[in-house]
């Protein structure tokens, strides 16, 4: 089932069951993945599909964080709703261990040494890690691997 089909069936449980807060992620993620398809002028695969999804990801973890800073705790039960929401069509985040791992191999297959082949070794993992890891966790742990 592709991600549109999975989305709609949603919408239509969330629409019997008067669910507002799944009713409107689900909307709004079905609007991103259609105005990406439409942007791409064709059907999207299954990596531009968790690509899109893992942009709406951060942009409502980056919405968290900002309302938190500014002191609107109000808003913050919403934005984490509606990230909980979106995580259920994401693939399993890898552990920080796993992801430790897999940027070790890395490292290890393109012999990078030092904090210069930063870009490199982020270049060449963040396809593997893609919709698994968030880029500021790879980011993180690349830099202490480099150092």
């Amino acid at each position: 089932m592709s991600l549109l089909d999975s989305l709609n069936n949603d919408l239509k449980t969330a629409l019997k069951a008067h669910d507002k807060a799944t009713l409107s992620t689900v909307r709004m993620l079905k609007a991103a993945v259609m105005n990406e398809k439409i942007k791409a002028g064709h059907d999207l695969d299954h990596s531009e599909e968790i690509a899109v999804l893992s942009r709406e990801l951060k942009q409502r973890k980056d919405s968290a964080k900002e309302f938190s800073a500014a002191g609107r705790q109000d808003l913050v039960p919403a934005v984490e709703t509606e990230i909980k929401i979106v995580e259920r069509y994401l693939p399993q985040q890898l552990s920080q261990d796993q992801v430790k791992e897999i940027v070790a191999i890395t490292i290890k297959e393109i012999g990078a040494t030092s904090k210069a082949d930063f870009g490199k070794v982020m270049k060449t993992v963040m396809p593997k890690l893609k919709g698994q890891a968030d880029g500021k966790t790879v980011n993180t742990i690349v830099k202490s691997l480099l150092s």
